[in-house]
């Protein structure tokens, strides 16, 4: 198994930022947190609060500082790599948390591209399909998503029961 991170952002492009950042770790553990949006983190869009249904109000109330989740990261992370399904967002995000928190990333970011052969590549979002419906993770948040992440890659690989519908 293999660690994954998955971020969710106030939406995309200029201005986004990080709001939720969770890990499926290889070990089984999962750790999600929400990242209280600093004073000059104002860039909002609708849409991605739809897909996320993460409030700006609940991460000013129940959100964590980007310092606190930076130091998280890295003792949930320290020395190995995470992979991400969207290593261009991700990266910059990640980038903009540990910038702002004055802390250095102590873990490597990669595109789980870096782990699948062609073949598995072009079966990912059938496999991933398959594996939201099988484990009913339909939640959009980050510890979610990165665990379905995780068994995707894992269902192809065969390091656990291939997925398939109607199969647990």
């Amino acid at each position: 198994m293999y660690n994954f991170i998955d971020v969710e952002a106030s939406g995309f492009g200029a201005g986004s930022y990080p709001i939720e950042a969770g890990v499926a770790l290889a070990n089984g553990h999962t750790h999600c947190t929400l990242i209280r949006p600093l004073m000059h983190w104002t860039h909002w869009l609708e849409e991605a609060e739809k897909l996320h249904g993460i409030s700006r109000e609940s991460l000013l109330v129940k959100g964590k500082s980007p310092l606190k989740v930076a130091l998280l990261l890295n003792q949930w992370l320290d020395g190995q790599i995470a992979y991400t399904d969207a290593w261009g967002n991700d990266s910059c995000w990640l980038g903009l948390l540990f910038e702002e928190a004055g802390v250095r990333q102590r873990f490597k970011l990669e595109s789980v591209a870096a782990l699948m052969s062609a073949n598995q590549m072009e079966r990912w979002h059938t496999t991933k399909a398959d594996v939201i419906d099988t484990f009913k993770l339909r939640r959009h948040r980050a510890s979610k998503d990165a665990l379905i992440l995780q068994r995707t890659l894992a269902a192809l690989t065969d390091d656990a029961p291939t997925c398939s519908k109607g199969v647990a």
